[in-house]
């Protein structure tokens, strides 16, 4: 099953939801960075959210940027999505191993305690940014307070990967549950209600539930609506062009010690681990057009 989002209003459009699967995602992310089970866990949580928030918004040209940094050994994670359902994300310490903490991994524990922050890039003179500390470094919950705290929008999250013994993805997924603000306090009473059945979001995935079906679980007695589905997938827009200017960055003087050594260089893209080489001939190129 190829990953998607779903997105669905409930109660005559007194809440909005969205869920997805996002296996393939999750397990593409693992590969290109090569990560522990918890750093993989940890990333796909953030995948899966910014998958599903950068849904939300309404241009082709708007960006979600989604940063966690904390104080634990994975050191931060960040992930950018846009409105099409693609997303991608690195995570700055991919190979940190912890132990278990309750039969699960700990991915409170490898994120640490600090900020999240989300950065949405609209097309307006200057982006969005809202907030708030990491109230369980978990990401769902850390997710639930920035709605409610920074947005105004009582919200509930869901999020999930489960990982496999030859620690490869075996499946992932979440919701997001929103409340608009005319939304009447027994629809609210009764989600609080309906949430108590999803005790695990991979518990579900694991028995081969749909997005859809848990949100029928979710949302199925307050006249459940289906708007519309759309696929996700990781996706880096990375090339050597683009990554060109990273190098052009680090200044002339920089690229002509580079050159000096006389040996090519590779770079890599932070959000795909994609490597690039460049030869003296190419950084001479570089140099040239380099302005400062």
């Amino acid at each position: 099953m190829n990953d998607y989002i779903v997105r669905a209003t409930a109660a005559d459009g007194q809440v909005r939801a969205f869920a997805a699967t996002t296996k393939e995602l999750v397990e593409a992310a693992r590969e290109h960075h090569n990560t522990s089970p918890v750093a993989t866990a940890a990333l796909g949580r953030l995948l899966t959210a910014g998958a599903m928030m950068g849904s939300m918004m309404k241009n082709d040209t708007d960006m979600l940027t989604l940063q966690v940094r904390g104080d634990g050994p994975l050191g931060g994670i960040t992930v950018t999505a846009d409105s099409k359902g693609d997303v991608k994300g690195y995570v700055n310490h991919p190979d940190v191993m912890l132990p278990p903490k309750n039969g699960k991994l700990d991915v409170g524990g490898a994120v640490g305690i600090g900020l999240l922050q989300v950065i949405k890039d609209m097309g307006l003179k200057e982006p969005y940014s809202g907030q708030t500390i990491l109230v369980s470094s978990e990401i769902a919950e850390d997710l639930t307070y920035y709605f409610a705290n920074s947005e105004q929008v009582p919200s509930s999250v869901g999020l999930g990967v489960l990982m496999d013994k030859d620690n490869t993805v075996a499946c992932a997924g979440g919701f997001i549950i929103q409340m608009m603000p005319f939304a009447k306090e027994e629809t609210i009473s009764q989600i609080e209600e309906n949430l108590k059945n999803i005790t695990s979001v991979t518990d579900h995935l694991k028995k081969g539930k749909t997005p859809e079906q848990i949100l029928e679980i979710l949302l199925g007695n307050l006249g459940l609506e289906i708007t519309s589905t759309m696929p996700t997938k990781f996706y880096c827009n990375c090339s050597k062009e683009r990554v060109e200017k990273a190098v052009i960055s680090v200044g002339k003087k920089e690229i002509q010690d580079m050159i000096d050594d006389g040996q090519d260089i590779e770079v890599k893209c932070h959000f795909c681990n994609t490597a690039y080489k460049y030869s003296v001939e190419e950084l001479k190129d570089i140099l040239k057009r380099c302005k400062r």
